[in-house]
């Protein structure tokens, strides 16, 4: 307790406080402020491990309650003081030193494994050991009080290597690709070659857990942004070309470059344009010899480059000279083409193999024989999805590849099913097919390949159905009554709802153009979701596809607009 003759030394905030209590008619009576106990204070786990599969997921969470920092004994009196709370993080279990501190005034705070794993190298844990570390909670009221602390809570922290040599891309949500850029100086700058499809959207893990994607802001592709707020960080997006990129992630000038190969040339004792492997990061070629041969090859290009300067503007890419030459055992990027040797040896037909999928370890070699990439499943088949409908199970019904990167698939379906469904990979073939793994729900599950569980039907209605072969994985989501138009005259909101009709998947309602968007508009399914959302072109919808452009050819006015999920079809009417 602190009487009032002392307040004025301790806290230079109270100055109000002290010439109302000067000012009481009783000047004999002695006031006295104290401090509200602390807070009460939880955490979620005793004991976390931590690991490179775990660092995206939340692994610990803490909250505690809000306090009323300070009472003053005279009833009648009253402090406007607004309360502070920090998170104090030690391996001391007094927190006389090697203390971290953190302002938090949300009264929770969820870890993931990344994040409390760069808060463990910070306390200067030594990874794959377990170690306790301690947790409390301090209050405070101005820069000169300390305290009161909450409780302190022990969690026993087992931390991993943290390496910044590499950079994990994530996919749009945030889940690990198995795709990889490099940064061999680990110096903040990735880079690598990716097979992107055109608009791929994707994020970057480094290995103190910070996520790069692109800054919040329209019309500012290639600049980046680390902070953790959906609309202060999008995520990165490459051009509308599908192909294979040179992708350098600058961490230090905050700027990202995506440099297209739109082709290969091999040339020299082989000369040929290559064909690229878009899932594997690869480019081959066939040739035939007559007799075994060392063979000298050159591998050129002009490339495209993207970056900030030019947006994702096709016409303003830059033409960049692409070659590369031999360093070992393996091929680097050259100023000009250098001679690469490779050996054959016999008479016979070969496949000539630029392998650039994995980081600093790009190969040029040759395979026996004709080796062609395996064509891409473009089509799901969801027999039984709508027997309780037609009567029969049919492969009617498909689903249709719009990432080929992550092997993603997507459509729009009238579920009615009885007995369940699977899905095939093939038309009018029942056999090879995907079934639910146990545990599964009619909602969202695991995937196995001739499985002996049909996936549980949901309530009928229509619905949004997702699979990837990547992840083995389906999901489906409900559609409501309504979907939505966003972006009309570059407005980004959900004021524009379609009205369900009476058939099934078809939305139809009144948009109004004012002005051409830059950046097109697109068709929601939830209000307020920016994910599940179509867009198109000349009257197709493509899921996640570019954004409708037609509001550039349209002049202003009230329009009526059609859109059929189902069958991915829109129409734009006066």
């Amino acid at each position: 307790m602190k009487t009032i003759n002392n307040i004025y030394k301790t806290f230079s905030w109270l100055l109000v406080l002290l010439v109302m209590m000067t000012a009481c008619e009783n000047d004999g009576d002695d006031i006295y402020l104290s401090s509200i106990e602390s807070s009460d204070f939880v955490v979620t786990e005793s004991n976390v491990k931590l690991s490179k599969e775990n660092s995206t997921a939340i692994v610990l969470s803490l909250a505690w309650t809000k306090n009323s920092f300070l009472a003053v004994s005279n009833p009648s009196m009253s402090t406007t003081a607004t309360v502070s709370y920090y998170i104090q993080m030690s391996t001391t279990n007094d927190f006389s030193s090697n203390v971290i501190e953190i302002k938090d005034n949300n009264f929770s705070k969820a870890y993931t494994g990344a994040e409390l794993n760069k808060i463990a190298k910070n306390l200067g844990i030594e990874p794959d050991n377990e170690t306790p570390v301690y947790f409390r909670i301090k209050s405070v009221t101005g820069v000169n009080m300390d305290g009161p602390y909450s409780k302190v809570e022990t969690v026993n922290i087992t931390s991993y290597l943290i390496d910044m040599s590499v950079g994990y891309v994530l996919d749009a949500d945030k889940v690990e690709t198995g795709i990889m850029l490099h940064s061999p100086e680990i110096n903040g700058i990735y880079e690598g070659f990716m097979g992107a499809s055109g608009w791929y959207n994707y994020f970057l893990l480094e290995g103190d857990g910070t996520i790069w994607g692109n800054d919040g802001v329209s019309g500012t592709a290639f600049v980046m942004s680390s902070e953790n707020d959906n609309d202060k960080r999008w995520n990165f997006w490459f051009p509308g070309v599908t192909g294979c990129y040179y992708t350098v992630v600058n961490t230090n000038t905050k700027q990202w470059s995506a440099l297209l190969l739109p082709s290969l040339t091999v040339s020299g004792d082989i000369n040929a344009e290559m064909t690229f492997d878009r899932p594997n990061v690869k480019w081959t070629a066939t040739f035939d010899v007559t007799a075994a041969s060392t063979l000298k090859v050159n591998l050129s290009t002009v490339g495209k480059q993207y970056d900030y300067s030019t947006s994702t503007n096709d016409d303003a890419a830059k033409d960049s000279q692409v070659a590369f030459a031999q360093e070992g055992q393996n091929i680097v990027l050259a100023s000009q083409a250098g001679d690469i040797t490779v050996i054959v040896p016999e008479a016979g037909t070969y496949t000539l193999v630029v392998d650039l999928k994995q980081p600093g370890a790009w190969t040029c070699t040759v395979v026996s024989g004709s080796e062609e990439p395996e064509p891409v499943i473009e089509y799901l088949y969801l027999p039984g999805i709508d027997d309780g409908i037609s009567g029969s199970w049919t492969f009617d019904n498909y689903m249709k590849l719009y990432n080929e990167s992550e092997l993603n698939y997507a459509g729009v379906f009238n579920v009615n099913s009885l007995w369940g469904y699977s899905i095939n990979i093939e038309k009018d073939n029942w056999d090879d097919k995907y079934t639910m793994v146990e545990g599964g729900t009619a909602y969202a599950g695991s995937l196995e390949l001739k499985g002996q569980n049909n996936i549980a039907p949901p309530t009928a209605g229509l619905y949004l159905v997702e699979a990837s072969l990547v992840q083995f994985t389906y999901n489906l989501a409900a559609i409501g009554n309504q979907i939505y138009v966003a972006g009309l005259h570059d407005v980004w909101d959900f004021n524009t709802p379609l009205p369900a009709t009476a058939t099934p998947g078809v939305y139809e309602g009144q948009i109004t153009i004012n002005s051409a968007s830059p950046w097109g508009f697109a068709i929601h399914l939830v209000s307020g979701d920016w994910d599940h959302k179509f867009g198109g072109s000349d009257g197709k919808l493509y899921y996640r596809g570019d954004n409708i452009k037609d509001d550039a050819s349209l002049a202003p006015g009230t329009y009526r607009m059609t859109v059929d999920l189902i069958n991915e079809t829109y129409s734009i009417t006066q």
